[in-house]
């Protein structure tokens, strides 16, 4: 049980035995002796309201993303307002007369139209005020958990920011890349030539990105395309890339440096392998309300690379689920009869 629902918890006991204390105190001045009534009679308000409040706060939990539209949610909220009118003066005034019986007396009151519409007047008043008071523990818990959600991402993608500028362009990247400019600059000087400038482009796009936690798809696929280059001419003849991408959703923002480390495991695991053509098909397209990025590989088995084992992958996990919740998702898929599907679905927001 969480502090919050503990102190709520406190704060409504507390409520109560004050409501029941003001009833005894009433009834002593009007000369009454059973002390034991006047409790009875709060107490089995107390039982029916916070079933009924506890009924309600089940079913409307889902509707706390209108905590934002106050006129929206109080609405939802007033709607079981009649609810209310129609069960708590039954059920409560039933509790009343079943005790009375075992007790060997019998429970008098008003007429039952008088009793239900003074109990509805009072009923409602107390309702509005707690209506009023969980919409501000409601917001006051939404507002903190946004602080700290902005905390968690600022904290969390600064730490990738580091990682990637240390990891995701390895030194092995780098030194094998050099090594194929090293091999090839005495017999085709502008082939070499190429590489330097594709490779100083991959390394400016790093640079580029600074501090930016997302960027559009157009830029990162400038960037993925002139990595793509590189490793193309590093595995020469042994790979084939074919980019399907709608131009239609290049404007929408995705993390940084996202796609990258899907494409360099399909070169690690699967184009480095072996010795025959791979073909990589990199696609991006709207799926509703949502990005559709895949890197498909026609050869990779999905065993030579487990999820969650690469650095690369588990980090881009982490970090778009610290951007996105569980409206992102990053999924490795089994083609048949071979080949292995890299899925990745963001929110697309331009």
């Amino acid at each position: 049980m969480s502090l919050r629902t503990r102190v709520v918890g406190a704060c409504w006991l507390i409520f109560w035995v004050l409501m029941a204390t003001v009833e005894l105190q009433d009834y002593v001045r009007g000369g009454g002796r059973e002390y034991w009534k006047p409790v009875l009679w709060q107490c089995s308000s107390a039982i029916v309201i916070t079933i009924l409040l506890l009924i309600q706060r089940r079913v409307m939990k889902r509707y706390d993303r209108f905590l934002s539209r106050p006129a929206r949610w109080f609405a939802l909220q007033i709607v079981w307002l009649p609810l209310y009118w129609i069960i708590f003066t039954p059920s409560a005034f039933a509790i009343r007369h079943g005790v009375y019986a075992l007790l060997g007396e019998q429970y008098t009151h008003l007429g039952w139209a008088e009793v239900m519409v003074y109990e509805a007047i009072k009923l409602s008043l107390y309702y509005l005020i707690f209506v009023v008071v969980l919409f501000g523990v409601l917001s006051y818990d939404a507002l903190q958990a946004e602080k700290e959600q902005a905390e968690l991402v600022n904290r969390t993608l600064r730490e990738m920011q580091l990682h990637r500028l240390t990891q995701q362009i390895q030194p092995h990247f780098l030194f094998n890349t050099l090594n194929t400019i090293s091999q090839i600059m005495h017999v085709d000087v502008q082939r070499a030539d190429a590489i330097l400038v594709q490779l100083a482009d991959v390394l400016r796009s790093t640079l580029a990105f600074g501090d930016l936690h997302e960027t559009t798809l157009a830029e990162e696929l400038r960037f993925v395309r002139a990595y793509a280059n590189l490793m193309c001419e590093r595995f020469a003849g042994r790979v084939e890339i074919s980019w399907q991408i709608d131009t239609a959703v290049e404007t929408c923002k995705i993390p940084v440096m996202s796609l990258q480390p899907l494409l360099e495991n399909i070169f690690k695991h699967t184009v480095e392998q072996r010795r025959q053509k791979t073909r990589i098909t990199i696609g991006a397209q709207r799926d509703g309300e949502f990005l559709l990025l895949r890197l498909d590989d026609d050869i990779g088995q999905l065993l030579q690379k487990p999820e969650g084992k690469g650095i690369g992958v588990k980090n881009l996990r982490t970090r778009l689920q610290t951007l996105y919740g569980e409206r992102a998702s990053l999924t490795l898929i089994q083609l048949q009869p071979a080949g292995v599907r890299a899925e990745m679905r963001l929110p697309c927001v331009c």
